[in-house]
């Protein structure tokens, strides 16, 4: 009998990019049979396995696994102190250090037995130059792409948009042109790639060279994944045939879903949550990576005041700017104890199980394509806060193409006021029509995952190819 089908999974190190290829890894193919090692970067590796409940950190550091996924690290040439939110050093620092550690990973691996021996290598779209080195020691290779089909179409037309002068060699957009892949997609705006949101050109120089050779890479795996379905996008999916939607991978609320955090989720807020009405809840959340000005986000704390509805917000404790620890815990205080029950401030939470619960009735959110899944798939409408490259493109999606949700705007001095907050809370709650829609997009998400739906049929044909 030949060995269940080894797989080593890499995600791009940023936890939005962990946890889609944990759900296709833990969910999907362990249920399948599948032998699963999962490498990722000794620093996240620390910070997943810190934000694990004691005893499960402690199993999971001396046994290697974690709910049947073995674990693996590489180093990312940086220090335990360097910022890694500096993505152009970042980058730099990748490619410079994590291609060695990765190929001596595969050779070792390949002088193992059968049993243990990788059969495929499945790699994020982010970090496509690996797809090289899996070629290169014999192994097969598969890409993956957590975010919107429509981005990765874009990202593959670079060469083209280039020729057409849409973008010049280096990324820039030309003349302010959008750009559309086919006449029934939506525009996209070249200034909205992640290169083109950094200011300073030496960062936007390594990250577009990082980027084109990742896709100059990718074309060399067998095939693209993408965590999207047929239904949500499929005009896109029309025009480039080449890209596979499997998604969307979400794990619901099932117990063992508590590995691919950065932070403590705090459970408790599920409980608070049973004792809120059905569809009365706003759900405040902004990933992993926003910042707020401290002015800011106190204007989102006093709108989310003067909404006089239930909330339940995820401040996490880099969310501001405010030098100041103790100033912004005495603001949330005090904000506390204005609403009293009324508000419930976290610094993680189980957001999957948050957006199914009925009390919730709309979600303020940063418009990162694993949060706008989550809340598609429960049919929760959007209050879109979008604050880096890919999330203005879904903030579109939600409010142009699929109206599930509405923007808020800028003023003048680029703030977003408490009186607008209110008011966009306001409007988004009692729109029926919106909720309709949400329901609607909801049900056709569902269908794709269930049995001969698309994305199910998909990941069916991707088994038999993965086994043979």
């Amino acid at each position: 009998m030949a060995a269940a089908p080894h797989v080593l999974v890499f995600p791009y190190p940023a936890m939005s990019h962990i946890t889609s290829l944990l759900e296709l890894s833990s969910y999907r193919f362990l249920d399948r049979g599948f032998k699963i090692t999962f490498l990722n970067t000794e620093f996240n590796q620390r910070r997943l396995l810190a934000a694990l409940p004691d005893q499960q950190a402690a199993a999971a550091s001396s046994l290697k696994t974690f709910v049947g996924i073995r674990l693996a690290t590489i180093p990312d040439g940086l220090g335990t102190d360097e910022d890694r939110s500096d993505l152009g050093r970042f980058m730099e620092s990748i490619t410079a250090t994590m291609p060695g550690y990765l190929e001596e990973l595969m050779v070792r691996n390949a002088a193992e037995s059968d049993e243990e021996r990788f059969t495929w290598f499945l790699t994020d779209f982010g970090m496509g130059w690996a797809v090289d080195i899996a070629r290169k020691v014999g192994l097969r290779a598969l890409a993956f792409f957590p975010m919107a089909a429509a981005l990765l179409a874009g990202s593959l037309s670079i060469p083209k948009l280039i020729q057409d002068g849409v973008i010049d060699k280096e990324g820039a957009p030309i003349n302010g042109k959008m750009f559309q892949l086919g006449p029934k997609m939506l525009p996209i705006d070249p200034a909205q790639f992640t290169w083109n949101c950094f200011k300073d050109s030496l960062t936007k120089k390594i990250v577009f060279n990082f980027a084109s050779n990742n896709i100059r890479a990718v074309a060399n795996a067998e095939l693209i994944l993408c965590n999207t379905s047929q239904e949500l996008e499929k005009h896109v999916l029309a025009c480039v045939p080449d890209i596979v939607p499997i998604g969307p991978l979400l794990s619901g609320s099932r117990p063992d879903k508590n590995f691919g955090n950065f932070w403590v989720q705090d459970t408790e807020c599920i409980e608070w949550l049973d004792r809120q009405q059905n569809n009365s809840v706003i759900y405040a959340a902004f990933g992993s990576f926003t910042v707020f000005s401290q002015c800011q986000f106190q204007e989102l704390a006093h709108g989310l005041e003067l909404i006089q509805k239930p909330f339940l917000w995820v401040v996490r404790a880099d969310l501001t700017t405010v030098d100041d620890d103790d100033e912004n815990s005495t603001n949330l205080s005090n904000l506390m104890e204005r609403v009293g029950d009324r508000g419930r401030i976290v610094s993680w939470c189980p957001q999957q199980k948050v957006l199914a619960h009925p009390a919730v009735a709309c979600f303020i959110t940063h418009c990162g394509w694993n949060s706008i899944l989550e809340g598609v798939i429960n049919g929760v409408p959007f209050l879109c806060w979008p604050y880096f490259a890919d999330q203005f493109f879904n903030q579109t999606c939600i409010c142009d193409f699929w109206r599930v949700g509405l923007r808020i705007v800028a003023d003048e001095s680029g703030m977003y006021s408490k009186e607008q907050i209110m008011s966009k809370l306001e409007a988004l709650v009692g729109d029926k029509e919106i909720k309709e829609r949400s329901s609607a997009l909801k049900e056709a998400a569902c269908k794709s995952l269930q049995i001969g739906g698309s994305s199910f049929n998909n990941f069916n044909k991707l088994i038999d190819l993965m086994s043979v």
